[in-house]
């Protein structure tokens, strides 16, 4: 959850940093160079007012040129100076587009361009005051253009052709610090959403672990309620509410599946001895007793399964290492003559493996598992017993070659009391599988189902090979 929530936050954020930065930045650009450009109407301002009592050329309004002119020659060097000191060309040029006054002394006024757009627009007595924005990628230069009036007329107009090298370096160098500062923003902002969604999501990974603790059996996990939210800490405490009735009802359920069992035992026990002395009343060989004591025999079976079934849900596994090729070599070899009394092969390949296993577990649900296994595997059949190691974990696979099972029926093998339509009439309880994968799962073990092709059935038996949590 947290890898989808923080790309989020982190693209929110970003958006809003852009959102901001971007007309910042605009805005720092055009505040160079309304800068610059004030600094050079104050300029134009001065050489219009130098040029404005300059004499104007021969056939101008009948004013005949004086080439000693002092204003003109002030003029020029004012000009001239202003160039070598800041390297900006600048000129005063009539209307004729003849300079009064240029420097350098080769620029002149071009046909085309921004110079020429600033000339004219100077010449309808407007002084530039908006020129087009220079970008720091931008080589443009920064023209501005003033009027100069005399008596109410334009009659010349005083240009400055600045570069913008300095302009654009001030540019940059104001985005670099908004961008140093975006990128500290980011960086604060990616710190603060890494300690909210841990903050907000610390609850959720505890009760996400709780909540698997307890699925696999771990009942007695509970989730602490000391940090996150208030909504998620009172989740949490509900959480615990509900994880307590939910054991409750199953220590419950457990306590009274031992307590029934062991209750009824006594008098089915005096039930059955009752039976016996009934059937030495009557004539030997009577079906309906015999019928009646084998009915009375199973129910005993079926209830010593049940005390079995609900201690083995209540009682912690005695782990330790444990050669897992020896012991199931051994189980083979107990049942290898119930096996060959049937006319059953039972083979094993059991090479030596290890893994964490509680013995006594592993052995019941081995015999249950191999008893089944020759129960209904038919005459002249064989049962295959193997070990072998798989990562993690050591399995035994138990093969035969009996009817198997349908996949509906494989979806159900292990459920309490459920025994396949088929095989009503075969002895057992239908609790001896459930028993062992209690047994197993307390261990961190499993009891698996699969088809045995062409035809049986196949048990996998696992244990871990490293120590399960506590």
């Amino acid at each position: 959850m947290r890898t989808r929530l923080l790309p989020l936050l982190i693209v929110l954020m970003a958006a809003v940093l852009l959102a901001l930065g971007v007309p910042l930045a605009v805005s720092v650009a055009g505040a160079q160079q309304q800068e610059v450009v004030v600094d050079r109407i104050d300029d134009t301002a001065r050489f219009a007012a130098l040029a404005q009592f300059v004499t104007a050329p021969p056939g101008d309004s009948g004013v005949t040129s004086t080439p000693g002119d002092e204003r003109r020659d002030t003029l020029s060097r004012e000009l001239d100076s202003y160039y070598d000191v800041y390297g900006i060309r600048a000129g005063v040029f009539y209307r004729t587009d003849t300079p009064m006054a240029h420097a350098p002394r080769d620029w002149y006024l071009p046909e085309t361009g921004e110079v020429r757009d600033a000339y004219e627009e100077a010449l309808l007595s407007r002084r530039s005051h908006d020129p087009r924005q220079v970008w720091p990628w931008q080589r443009n230069r920064l023209v501005v253009a003033s009027p100069v009036i005399r008596d109410g007329d334009v009659v010349a107009v005083v240009v400055t052709d600045s570069p913008t090298g300095e302009m654009r370096s001030r540019i940059l160098h104001g985005w670099l610090v908004i961008g140093a500062g975006e990128i500290a923003a980011m960086l604060l902002a990616i710190g603060a959403a890494l300690q909210l969604t841990g903050w907000v999501l610390k609850p959720v990974r505890v009760l996400d672990a709780t909540t698997h603790d307890i699925a696999t059996g771990r009942l007695k996990s509970r989730v602490a309620v000391a940090s996150g939210p208030p909504e998620l800490r009172r989740l949490a405490r509900s959480f615990n509410e509900m994880a307590d009735n939910v054991e409750d009802v199953l220590e419950q359920q457990r306590a009274f599946v031992a307590d029934a069992s062991h209750q009824l035992r006594n008098p089915l026990a005096a039930l059955l001895l009752r039976i016996e002395l009934l059937a030495y009343e009557l004539p030997e060989g009577n079906e309906e007793i015999a019928s009646v004591q084998n009915e009375g025999k199973r129910l005993a079976h079926v209830l010593d399964d049940l005390l079995d079934l609900a201690l083995a849900e209540h009682t912690e596994a005695d782990l330790r290492v444990t050669d897992i090729g020896a012991l199931t070599a051994e189980r083979v070899a107990a049942w290898a003559p119930t096996a060959e009394a049937k006319g059953v092969r039972l083979v094993g390949d059991c090479p030596p493996t290890t893994a964490w296993a509680d013995p006594v577990t592993l052995s019941s649900a081995l015999d249950a598992v191999i008893d089944n296994a020759v129960k209904f595997t038919p005459e002249g059949e064989d049962v295959e017993v193997t070990v072998e190691s798989h990562g993690e974990t050591s399995v035994v696979v138990v093969t035969d070659n009996g009817p198997g099972l349908t996949d509906e029926e494989l979806a159900r093998v292990g459920d309490r009391f459920w025994r396949s339509g088929r095989h009503q009439n075969v002895k057992g309880s239908g609790l001896g599988l459930s028993i062992s994968r209690a047994l197993l799962a307390a261990g961190g073990g499993s009891l698996e189902y699969a088809h045995h092709e062409p035809n049986g059935l196949k048990v996998t038996v696992s244990v871990p090979r490293s120590r399960p949590p506590a």
